[in-house]
């Protein structure tokens, strides 16, 4: 049972180091109010609102950029760069916070120790003859 909760702390601890530093980015187009295309990985694909560079086209090209209600919005989640990689790097309150405490949880979940019945499995003595009835005391 130890040894299970270890590895699921471990496992989840692997996990929370690496959300934490993974960054990304998610590019998206809009062409008003309606949502044309978006990407996570790279540039998204303009609509035929954008302005075109050619010289046969130019006119119509101005005409686009005064008729062009596309817009561009991306939004990028930084992960953390600086990680402190050895324990010796802590001051010395953050030490001693961190050992009581993995001290004081590793001791809450301690088993407790079950005394060993050694006669179970005998039986009682034979009754030979019933003391309480040739007495005549009882409980009540």
């Amino acid at each position: 049972m130890k040894q299970v909760f270890r590895k699921i702390i471990s496992i989840s601890m692997a996990l929370l180091v690496l959300f934490t530093t993974t960054s990304f980015s998610v590019d998206m187009h809009y062409c008003g109010d309606h949502l044309m295309d978006f990407s996570l990985s790279g540039d998204v694909e303009r609509c035929m609102m954008q302005p075109k560079v050619s010289h046969e086209m130019a006119k119509w090209a101005m005409m686009e950029m005064k008729m062009d209600c596309c817009s561009d919005v991306e939004l990028s989640v930084a992960g953390q760069d600086e990680l402190q990689i050895s324990f010796d790097q802590l001051s010395f309150d953050k030490q001693l916070l961190i050992t009581s405490f993995v001290y004081t949880y590793a001791h809450l979940f301690e088993s407790r120790h079950q005394e060993k019945v050694h006669f179970k499995d005998y039986s009682p003595p034979p009754l030979i003859r019933d003391v309480q009835v040739l007495d005549q005391t009882f409980l009540i």
